[in-house]
């Protein structure tokens, strides 16, 4: 079982068959394979459309072959597992022509990931891309994978964080119109934010202390009043309230100048941002290419590439792996700091 390893295992789901899930995941694979630390892998998705995917980018790429959940430890002698979930017809494969029954299964991959996570034979969750409107056209009414995983996982507290190499961004708000976000902003929502930002950062990066930064709302951080209280009546005492009980926070800060470096130094460790586009503006302009989504909160580690399905370029060979190698490197960091202390690698 993967809770007796010391080398993380890791399930990967496939995504949308029709989007570049299948090429991201065979291109992250062969970069990573025989580079130390490299955690252990298991594909969960359709294996034909694994095959046809690897005979279509040909190159220095991994054997595939079956697995089979209960088997245990697997023979990586005989190529990258791919652990099959029910059976896609051809028509449901094709790059660039997304359907309900590849939305359908993909929902089921993610849903089969989380239960083996749950059950302690994985070490930590990989997502390829799923296409929220073909989801929702299949009749699985959820806003991403995040939503999805928390229902599964019973997180009543969870939020979705996005690392890069120089920033870590979590937010109190995600996929809502902006309209909505003053009134979802609470002294609670801002709070729990902080404090699951500051346990990630201390139990699965090993950051003794982590220094974070609370974003303000309004422009200006308010300026004390004049352009919204927000900050006064619910960022600031959120922050008071972490610092309580130990937390290094500080804020609220000037959103427009908060991403200001020098020298790539922020001068914290991670950032809590309002709503989505105020924390992932600055770190998409960064580092869109490495650029890694996880939630936070949940009993399993999660991450997935911070891109789409993009069918515009699927089976073209074009997609860039670069965020899914970052998203493998990065859930198998988090996954070692989340394995009891005896059982992480040296």
């Amino acid at each position: 079982m993967a809770s007796a390893k010391k080398t993380p295992l890791l399930g990967v789901t496939m995504g949308d068959p029709a989007g570049i899930g299948p090429e991201v995941i065979l291109k992250a694979a062969a970069a990573l394979a025989g580079k130390q630390d490299s955690p252990a892998l298991v594909i969960i998705g359709d294996l034909d459309a694994m095959r046809e995917t690897a005979r279509r980018l040909r190159g220095n790429l991994p054997e595939l072959c079956e697995w089979h959940a209960g088997e245990g430890c697997f023979d990586t002698a005989r190529g990258l597992p791919v652990l099959k979930v029910g059976k896609l017809a051809p028509s449901s494969t094709r790059p660039g022509h997304p359907t309900r029954a590849g939305a359908t299964a993909a929902f089921g991959y993610v849903c089969e990931g989380a239960r083996m996570a749950l059950r302690g034979e994985l070490d930590g969750l990989v997502t390829a891309p799923i296409n929220k409107e073909w989801l929702n056209r299949a009749g699985h009414h959820f806003p991403g994978h995040s939503e999805l995983l928390a229902e599964i996982a019973g997180a009543r507290r969870w939020r979705m964080m996005f690392v890069g190499r120089q920033l870590r961004v979590a937010l109190v708000t995600v996929h809502v119109g902006l309209a909505r976000v003053p009134r979802m902003l609470t002294r609670s929502t801002v709070f729990d934010t902080i404090r699951l930002l500051a346990d990630h950062l201390r139990s699965q990066l090993s950051i003794a202390r982590p220094r974070i930064v609370v974003l303000g709302f309004n422009p200006h951080a308010g300026e004390n009043g004049l352009f919204g209280d927000e900050e006064l009546k619910v960022i600031a005492p959120a922050v008071r309230r972490a610092q309580g009980v130990g937390i290094d926070a500080s804020g609220p800060v000037a959103p427009d100048t908060a991403f200001i470096s020098h020298r790539r130094n922020f001068g914290f460790d991670g950032a809590v941002a309002m709503y989505h586009d105020q924390g992932l503006i600055a770190l998409k302009t960064l580092e869109f290419d490495h650029a890694v989504n996880l939630t936070l909160g949940l009993p399993f580690v999660r991450t997935s590439p911070d891109h789409g399905t993009a069918y515009d370029i699927a089976g073209s060979g074009a997609a860039n792996a670069s965020s899914m190698i970052a998203a493998v490197a990065y859930a198998a960091r988090a996954a070692r700091g989340h394995l009891p202390r005896s059982q992480r690698a040296a």
